[in-house]
């Protein structure tokens, strides 16, 4: 929010386009993002995020002829989230805004409940041995990924599966929920419970994005086991995490002799689209690992088709991480680092 006597902040054109397309109609603004090309969509979908919190003295200054609109909306205090997600689903649809949303959705600070704060995550873990599967996925989702893998891990074997789908599949949370689990830690770490604090809205949890970050997070044998059990439970769902586990960028990850053999395997029509929809960093880390008139080759190539749909750049992406996986599994390349290696 602007402080009295401080001029508003100046916003660059990109955050100007951002703040209309956070006020209009999510049909208006997926039809907006249909018309750009890959670079613009990410550009203006981070930017999205960048002015959640402007003001209506911003507003103003940015679009004077919008300001009863804006008024009528908020102050501006929306959750970009919701608003980023469902105009990327409109406009991608559900797969191709996936990959999208993995690359510029910020980490969320979590921890609606304060007390895990001071819980390592074998007492969390603990704590959930013997809860129903819906509480230590209400909990782990509250978790920063990075702890919450670690719980996982040390929960029975048997339960990980269940949790995992459990926490793909959670959806917004009411505070009593929340103020149930509360209660629940405070009696078993005999902290005590009085006084929430909390918000008296619902608390949005959980979803695919989530669960395959706690799987990215564990050791590589619980992904192994869990996997298989997860597709024979909920075939939609396990294919959501699995393709949210792993997007073009963790193809960069890979070493120079991998990356060079796994551009041997894809087509140069499909890997001319899935350059398009890159950053020229990336792009030169991956033509880097080919002959010099061999990328010379694709980069002609690639100016002279112009700009190309979103959709198409996605779906050569998509090709070219099935390649690589399909490779790994047979071995024929490495993808990862370490014992976290992809096979």
């Amino acid at each position: 929010m602007t402080i009295a006597g401080t001029p508003p902040r100046t916003f660059t054109g990109t955050e100007r386009a951002a703040v209309l397309m956070m006020l209009v109609g999510d049909d208006e603004a997926a039809a907006i993002l249909q018309k750009l090309d890959p670079e613009e969509v990410r550009n203006l979908g981070s930017a999205m995020f960048s002015v959640a919190d402007v003001s209506e003295e911003e507003v103003e200054a940015v679009l004077d002829d919008f300001v009863g609109r804006a008024r009528d909306r908020t102050g501006i205090t929306f959750d970009p989230g919701r608003k980023v997600e469902s105009v990327m689903t409109r406009a991608l649809g559900r797969e191709k805004a996936e990959s999208v949303l993995a690359r510029i959705t910020p980490t969320e600070a979590v921890c609606e409940i304060d007390m895990l704060d001071w819980l390592d995550a074998s007492e969390i873990a603990g704590i959930l041995d013997k809860e129903h599967p819906q509480i230590a996925a209400v909990l782990i989702a509250n978790l920063d990924p990075e702890v919450g893998s670690k719980v996982l891990e040390q929960l029975p074997e048997a339960t990980q599966p269940d949790i995992l789908h459990r926490i793909a599949k959670l959806g917004p949370i009411t505070p009593e929920a929340v103020e149930t689990l509360r209660m629940l830690i405070a009696s078993r770490t005999g902290q005590g419970g009085g006084g929430s604090g909390g918000s008296s809205a619902s608390v949005q949890l959980g979803g695919a994005r989530e669960a395959a970050k706690l799987l990215q997070g564990a050791r590589k044998s619980v992904e192994q086991r869990v996997m298989p059990k997860l597709f024979k439970m909920d075939r939609d769902i396990a294919r959501q995490i699995e393709e949210a586990m792993f997007v073009f960028d963790n193809l960069l990850e890979m070493d120079d002799k991998n990356l060079g053999t796994l551009i041997r395997n894809v087509d140069g029509d499909t890997l001319t689209r899935a350059l398009k929809g890159v950053d020229e960093a990336a792009r030169n880390r991956i033509l880097g690992c080919m002959s010099a008139r061999a990328a010379d080759g694709i980069r002609d190539d690639m100016e002279a088709r112009g700009p190309m749909k979103l959709s198409e750049v996605l779906d050569a992406q998509k090709v070219m991480i099935q390649i690589a996986r399909n490779l790994a599994k047979d071995g024929t390349i490495q993808m990862g680092a370490g014992d976290d290696d992809y096979v």
